[in-house]
């Protein structure tokens, strides 16, 4: 199967309307919800520690590889049943589902109930991210469409800064269980309104030049027979730039999703944070910071990309090779407000890899793929970089603690640094793929 070309000659110049943005915004706060839901165990980590008893590795095993399980083999046949299906209905269902399961986090009475609520979070989210991906690809043409998805990957940065603030407040002021209610309850009201309110984007009409704007939004047009599910499987993994874009994006993501799930733990346990502290600083930073880098990497991407195409996996590049030194700066820093600056352009830089992976998939392949595209780009990464990297820490945290009880998890952030070589490398692998296919395609 010959995969789509990417061609910035073909892309539809229509200015997206005001229905698309209004698509835009409301995917974004799903995203928001799907996030916070995910980071609220990190960041009132210590609340629960302190009342159920959890050590940092299983802490590590229920972020990280239990969530991942879930999380990633189930995107697979979401992400085939929504190619096949009603996309929006898919993602509101499955905001319902997560929803719910996190409030069932905050009834939990001990660690395998917690465990278990925390997996079923993870079966829940499994359908929301790669239906957006594809949503959004039929709302916005190419050479739009890096800033649309850097738009949207603005949900993680905003919930992990909503929920850093809001969940600490109520944590610190009531209960860390309140937290996880109230977040569930909310979810489950989004999650009937995009069921009531967003329509369903016919497939692929935006990859076609001058479509009208009715058609756009007419999901029972004509379209091209479907690829089967083997079939995109089996492109995805034999096709060197898609396989690679997954590969450094899981190199990646065992650092972010490691720094991520433990830094709040770190700060209050080995810098001397409190609750408040964190609400209002490290909400600060992590708000602004990533939704930075994933804003700027995804208007750098729409306007180098169309006439390098290697930028792509440069720009990710670039942005790890300049955060590794400032990351170490953190991990060092002997106070938590020296390290917070040490952390600001590390959290800006270590999500330059986003946005220009999900613009590259959804561009790589046809339109009858992009939702399970979507998925595959998040099984491979997340299984590794979710499921391996908050797990790896942990236990590493737990390894050290014996011979070092006052700063194991300093010691395990440490050990993070190589990971930045081994990323840096893969992106670097990727841009000869990438290279590689231009030659090809010239020939």
């Amino acid at each position: 199967m010959s995969v789509q070309a990417h061609s910035p000659a073909a892309a539809v110049t229509a200015r997206p309307g005001p229905t698309a943005w209004a698509v835009l915004a409301t995917l974004c706060f799903i995203y928001v919800l799907n996030f916070l839901d995910r980071q609220l165990l990190s960041i009132l980590a210590k609340p629960i520690q302190d009342e159920l008893g959890v050590t940092d590795g299983q802490l590590g095993l229920i972020s990280g590889l239990y969530f991942a399980l879930f999380y990633c083999i189930l995107a697979l046949p979401v992400g085939w049943l929504a190619d096949r299906t009603n996309r929006v209905k898919v993602l509101a269902f499955s905001c319902g589902l997560w929803s719910a399961a996190t409030a069932a986090c905050g009834l939990a009475g001990s660690y395998p109930q917690l465990a278990a609520a925390r997996m079923a979070v993870g079966v829940g989210e499994a359908g929301g991210v790669p239906p957006s991906y594809a949503i959004i690809s039929d709302y916005f043409p190419s050479g739009r469409r890096g800033t649309a998805l850097s738009l949207f990957n603005l949900g993680p940065p905003i919930g992990q800064a909503i929920g850093i603030a809001f969940g600490a407040s109520i944590a610190a002021a009531y209960s860390w269980r309140l937290a996880f209610l109230w977040v569930g309850a909310i979810g489950v009201v989004t999650a009937v309104a995009v069921w009531v309110f967003v329509r369903e984007p016919r497939r692929g009409a935006l990859d076609q030049p001058a479509v009208p704007p009715a058609e756009i939004l007419d999901a029972t047009a004509a379209a091209p027979p479907q690829a089967s599910f083997w079939d995109t499987c089996r492109l995805f993994f034999t096709h060197p730039v898609l396989l690679r874009t997954a590969l450094a994006c899981a190199a990646t993501q065992f650092i972010t999703y490691a720094v991520l799930n433990f830094t709040t733990l770190f700060l209050m346990r080995e810098k001397g944070m409190t609750l408040q502290q964190v609400a209002l600083w490290y909400a600060l930073l992590i708000g602004v910071g990533v939704s930075a880098g994933m804003f700027v990497s995804g208007r750098l991407i729409d306007r180098y990309a169309p006439r390098w195409k290697a930028a792509y996996a440069y720009i990710p590049a670039i942005g790890l090779a300049l955060a590794a030194p400032l990351f170490v700066g953190f991990v060092w820093a002997p106070s938590w407000p020296l390290a917070l600056l040490f952390l600001a352009l590390p959290t800006g830089l270590n999500y330059f890899y986003l946005s220009p992976a999900v613009t590259l998939v959804q561009e790589e392949v046809r339109p009858d793929q992009r939702t399970l595209a979507g998925a595959l780009l998040l099984l491979v990464m997340n299984l590794i970089g979710l499921g391996l990297g908050p797990t790896y820490l942990g236990f590493m945290s737990d390894w050290l603690r014996p011979s070092h009880p006052d700063n194991s998890l300093q010691l395990a952030f440490y050990s993070l640094v190589p990971f930045y070589g081994v990323a840096i490398l893969a992106f670097l692998w990727l841009a000869r793929a990438i290279r590689r296919e231009g030659v090809e395609a010239r020939a």
